[in-house]
């Protein structure tokens, strides 16, 4: 395949996990927990894993470097989004999204302190406009946002600093190990906080099982676990310096815009400022990294 099909692979992860930030929350909304919406997700990661794996000849890195490195990041990513389930419930998508999308941040930090790496005057800029836009969206000057509290914003920067650890770590395991063999672990890391989250289920309260319930979970997190699939091959296929930014910067825009239009809300000023300065902070620091190599 040539670098068009990389693009072609991440513009799809820019639109399904686009649409599937917007629509996140709808089934916690309905009735159904956000532990049980983790299962879901976790089951719907075996396709894309087992898709994966065969077309890579069943091949899979099991050395001890290996396995240590799948577990990191399986754990780091399973946590963080078992967390934004739960600050999807309690926050608004249009902020939640932009916020987390500043996770580069930490795997630059990760990266200078660990690995003695510079920063380029790109990803320079970058960190100054997410440190600049972070304070931003936790400003309240006329209360909470639209009926929020605040524990989303603590939440985001707690699913921020997983993922940017997951990025750090997969960005070494990416020299020994095959994107195949990691999305694996991945998957199965998933699947082994599966009985954590069942057992943080409140199995006393109502459940919605009906289709907003699990069947609505299950179609927005196939488009999470295909998207997420479409990026292992947009980055084996395409340039980071498009691919980053259409995926980082791209899909939290346009779950911004899709969750403003369909909650019918205009933010705050410094809220959208916020906003426009973390889109403008992700684009930035995705593409540091080619521009440091």
């Amino acid at each position: 395949m040539n670098r068009r099909a990389g693009l072609v692979f991440a513009l799809v992860t820019m639109a399904f996990w686009g649409v599937w930030g917007a629509f996140a929350g709808r089934p916690t909304e309905h009735g159904f927990p956000d532990t049980l919406v983790y299962v879901v997700w976790a089951l719907t990661m075996i396709a894309p894993a087992v898709y994966a794996l065969a077309r890579a000849g069943m091949r899979l890195e099991h050395d001890g470097r290996s396995i240590i490195f799948g577990v990191l990041i399986g754990l780091t990513g399973a946590g963080g989004q078992m967390l934004l389930f739960h600050a999807v419930h309690t926050g608004p998508t249009y902020l939640i999204f932009p916020l987390i999308a500043l996770s580069p941040i930490v795997t630059i930090a990760m990266s200078v302190a660990w690995l003695k790496e510079r920063v380029s005057w790109i990803g320079g800029i970058g960190i100054v406009l997410a440190l600049l836009a972070l304070p931003l969206f936790d400003y309240e000057p006329g209360g909470a946002t639209h009926g929020f509290g605040v524990a989303w914003f603590f939440y985001s920067l707690i699913i921020l600093v997983a993922w940017g650890v997951q990025a750090f770590f997969m960005k070494l395991a990416n020299k020994t190990m095959s994107a195949e063999s990691i999305f694996f672990y991945m998957t199965l890391m998933g699947l082994a906080l599966i009985p954590l989250a069942l057992c943080m289920t409140d199995f006393s309260q109502p459940i919605n099982y009906g289709f907003e319930g699990p069947w609505l979970a299950a179609i927005t997190q196939i488009l999470n676990s295909v998207g997420a699939l479409t990026l292992v091959y947009a980055f084996r296929y395409g340039k980071a310096i498009v691919v980053s930014p259409l995926t980082n910067a791209g899909a939290p825009l346009i779950t911004a815009l899709l969750s403003l239009a369909l909650l019918g809300i205009v933010p705050q000023p410094l809220k959208i400022v916020g906003i426009v300065l973390a889109f403008l902070a992700a684009a930035l620091l995705a593409i540091e990294p080619e521009e440091r190599a």
